[in-house]
């Protein structure tokens, strides 16, 4: 569900510009990732490209180590296209980048519980 506000569609804890059916940022994924790497550095990697919005290395709950794998948001859909072209199988950190643009996210099931069976 999405809920649109004065062109600014509400996305969990973030937010995204919407305009006439469709989003004004592009939101990418990057995968391999050194597990050194941290958000600042995954902006830094990006601003090269053009204007990020966000960028997060998406880490683990109980230990806070890196997963490996982040998103960037950046402002302008050409330049998101371009950062994907200029980033996708570059070494970063010893590691060879998997760049792509993200894919929404599956609706996830209702998370246990269950029917009564009395």
């Amino acid at each position: 569900m999405q809920i649109v506000v004065n062109g600014v569609c509400a996305i969990g804890k973030k937010e995204r510009k919407y305009e006439q059916g469709e989003y004004l940022t592009v939101r990418i994924y990057v995968g391999n990732l050194s597990y050194g790497t941290d958000d600042n550095a995954l902006n830094a990697l990006f601003a090269e490209h053009g204007a990020v919005d966000d960028a997060s290395v998406v880490s683990d709950k109980y230990t806070g180590r890196s997963k490996g794998f982040g998103f960037v948001e950046m402002t302008n859909d050409e330049e998101g296209k371009a950062a994907i072209a200029a980033t996708h199988g570059s070494e970063v950190d010893g590691r060879t980048l998997n760049v792509e643009e993200a894919r929404p996210r599956e609706p996830r099931g209702g998370g246990g519980g269950g029917e009564s069976r009395y």
